[in-house]
């Protein structure tokens, strides 16, 4: 079972006496006492090099300062050779500041508190993890920076974004060349990329999936493979070093969902977006009062721009901003939504028509079927689903139809066929492309499951946007839409989607603004 706080924890470890401390210094010489400040409390530090990172006003809102002092505790211990308590997972909506506060400014603080320490840094690809490194690098360099630590810089023949190291001045005597000490390093990487030869006290991961293959199967198991198999031999020490993750939830499976399901000693921070629908998902529970008006936080995340982001799909705005990406269950149609027409549209309101194959190679018996949703988008936004072409047929039957319908539809219309994965997939579908010569026509290769890939077009059922044409095929079809994705056949609606995505030329799954 996950690692949760039964009690709120401060936003500062600074204690009454070392305040006084600092205030009184304050008055005596006001740049050591904002050395001192910043240099005790992550928050502050963030707060007071900001401009150094981003040209952007600084937002505050609470879950920065929790975040911070999370972050202050563990390398609190790590300074101290103590045994982790646990290792970190914290999940918050893109746009959060998650990545200035772990990946950017949080090694800098510790090295100006413990200049040894080493980092191991990594994201869904080198050259995020990368562009971090360089923000660190760069503040590291800057005027503002050295004017209140002077002592730390780079070491000269150890500076490059992907592997930099630290070093301190020290003055023996004055007016004298100061010795310097070699301190710690920072190690950037991708998620699945080499750290043979590297170790870290503190490892730090930040969205290790893309949001845009988030869906992908291989993608998800080489993230999952190198949680498990890497970042355990990458420790200085197994005891004492810790790891913190921070990300979006993107899958069922994703990395924090496969380490919460194999490892108990785990601390797990969830702060969904909005709790007006994900209430449930808050963790600790005792954060939930921190919500205003239902919302995590109402300057970067309020409800218009919730709203925008709920037109992506289910799928999308449950993951990134519920921090819930569970299985998408039945229900996710709502075929009241959908209404029928007994005339077809003008087509001078027809913006395009795509007729989409998913291809089945079963005759008779209760096998998959093939199907052929022939959907138009018209110019004020709707969708209209003008045939269902549906039935178990054998291989040289089903491409003699496919190309009867498409003599049938004629050369305006579009046809996508769906590529199945493998060489077989790729050879059926370079058989129909060459059967349909002389038609507009392409291969398709969708990733994720049928669910996934059919989200974005029930964001437009459900919206009322889409309408059918009145034909026998309707029943069938409202029946399967209805109970998808518990539905025993789905192909009706992977086509349909497929038609969609193909109109609209839709992601699976949008990426957000990171941070």
């Amino acid at each position: 079972m996950a690692t949760e706080t039964t009690k709120e924890q401060s936003t500062s470890l600074l204690t009454k006496e070392s305040e006084r401390i600092i205030l009184t210094n304050a008055l005596n010489n006001p740049h050591s006492a904002v050395r001192a400040l910043v240099k005790e409390n992550l928050y502050y530090f963030i707060r007071y090099f900001w401009d150094e990172y981003s040209q952007d006003e600084f937002s505050p809102n609470w879950h920065i300062p929790y975040i911070c002092n999370e972050l202050e505790q563990i390398a609190r211990r790590v300074a101290d050779n103590k045994p982790k308590e646990y290792d970190l997972i914290i999940n918050v909506p893109p746009g959060s500041t998650k990545t200035a506060i772990t990946l950017i400014m949080f090694p800098l603080w510790c090295w100006v508190n413990w200049y040894w320490m080493r980092f191991i840094t990594a994201s869904y690809t080198a050259s995020l993890s990368l562009e971090s490194a360089e923000y660190s690098r760069d503040i590291l360099r800057g005027e503002k920076f050295k004017e209140l630590f002077p002592e730390f810089d780079i070491k000269q023949d150890k500076d490059n974004k992907s592997n930099f190291r630290i070093v301190k001045r020290e003055w023996i005597r004055k007016g004298r060349i100061p010795r310097l000490i070699n301190g710690g390093n920072r190690f950037s990487t991708s998620v699945g990329g080499s750290v043979t030869g590297f170790h870290g006290h503190i490892i730090l991961w930040d969205d290790p999936l893309d949001p845009n293959r988030a869906v992908s199967e291989t993608e998800i198991k080489k993230a999952n493979h190198w949680m498990d198999n890497t970042i355990p031999f990458r420790k200085v020490n197994k005891k004492v070093t810790p790891t913190i993750g921070i990300m979006q939830r993107l899958h069922q499976e994703d990395p924090t969902g496969h380490i919460l399901k194999r490892d108990d000693n785990v601390r797990h921070i969830c702060l969904p977006g909005e709790i007006r629908n994900y209430k449930d998902q808050v963790k600790p529970k005792e954060l939930i009062k921190k919500y205003k008006n239902q919302l995590l936080d109402p300057k970067r995340l309020d409800w218009d721009v919730l709203k925008e982001i709920e037109k992506y799909g289910q799928f999308t705005y449950g993951g990134q901003i519920g921090q819930n990406p569970i299985p998408l269950g039945g229900g996710m149609f709502h075929t009241d939504h959908v209404s029928v027409r007994d005339a077809l549209p003008p087509m001078p309101d027809v913006l395009e028509i795509v007729r989409y194959w998913d291809k089945a190679g079963t005759k008779d018996g209760d096998g998959a079927y093939t199907v052929g949703a022939k959907v138009c988008k018209l110019k004020d936004g709707m969708f209209v689903v003008l045939d269902i072409k549906r039935g178990r047929w054998a291989s040289n039957d089903r491409e003699k139809i496919i190309k009867e319908t498409a003599k049938t539809d004629g050369t305006h219309v579009k046809i996508a066929i769906e590529q199945e994965p493998g060489s077989g997939g790729k050879e059926s579908a370079e058989a129909t492309i060459k059967n349909l010569a002389g038609f507009s026509v392409v291969a398709d290769r969708p990733s994720g499951d049928k669910a996934q890939r059919a989200d974005p077009f029930s964001v437009q059922v459900n919206n009322g946007n889409v309408s059918i044409m009145n034909a026998g095929w309707n029943k069938a079809y409202l029946d399967e839409l209805e109970n998808f994705p518990s539905s025993t056949f789905k192909d009706q609606v992977d086509a349909s989607s497929g038609a969609f995505n193909k109109l609209t030329r839709m992601k699976k799954v949008t990426v957000l603004r990171r941070g």
